[in-house]
């Protein structure tokens, strides 16, 4: 069942950017869809412990969700659960149980096109009207690591799409200027508020 739901997780690519200083760089985007339902769980030890959730993601790369106190983290690769993205989230209360994740890749000197950044839409409770609260929608830009050296897949920044129909072109803007040289636990993420 998994290996179908997988089979079926690739969607497409094809968005071509030249790279801010106008050379000849390909970068693109390629997609893949997960849902926790059809990720292999791990039950965590506390009450506030939703535990961990182990799904496949583009070309085999590990995607470890975890939940509690109704907050998550998303991390990325083989050693996922000792980035810093495993500790990574909003302060308001969050999910993202399943999604589409959009990996934007680049092409490296031997030919091959590597992804070196995630984007994924976060649902996060936000201030409402009359001081209530209403459900927003931020994407997340999360850095891959690189050479599998730990320490290197963090949040880069969130864009605000709950209501902005440029939201997906704002964060692939941050992702392709931001992601491959931000150094995680040094430089402060991007339009991240503690608020949110």
């Amino acid at each position: 069942m998994m290996r179908q739901v997988l089979a079926g997780a690739v969607l497409a690519a094809s968005l071509v950017a030249a790279a801010p200083s106008g050379a000849a760089e390909l970068i693109d985007s390629v997609y893949t869809r997960f849902d926790s339902k059809h990720c292999r769980h791990k039950r965590g030890m506390d009450v506030e412990d939703y535990g961990t959730w182990l799904c496949k993601g583009f070309g085999g790369i590990a995607v470890l969700l975890a939940a509690g106190d109704q907050r998550m983290t998303v991390s990325f690769g083989p050693r996922a659960a000792r980035e810093p993205a495993a500790q990574e989230t909003f302060g308001a209360f969050n999910d993202v149980y399943e999604g589409t994740i959009e990996w934007r890749r680049e092409r490296r000197p031997d030919g091959r096109m590597h992804p070196f950044a995630t984007i994924l839409r976060w649902n996060v409770m936000v201030a409402g009207d009359d001081d209530g609260h209403a459900r927003g929608q931020f994407l997340v830009v999360t850095r891959l690591g690189q050479g599998g050296v730990v320490g290197g897949v963090c949040q880069v920044g969130t864009v605000d799409a709950t209501n902005d129909p440029d939201a997906n072109a704002a964060a692939r803007q941050m992702a392709d200027t931001y992601a491959r040289s931000f150094r995680c636990g040094t430089d402060k993420r991007k339009g991240f508020s503690e608020d949110e």
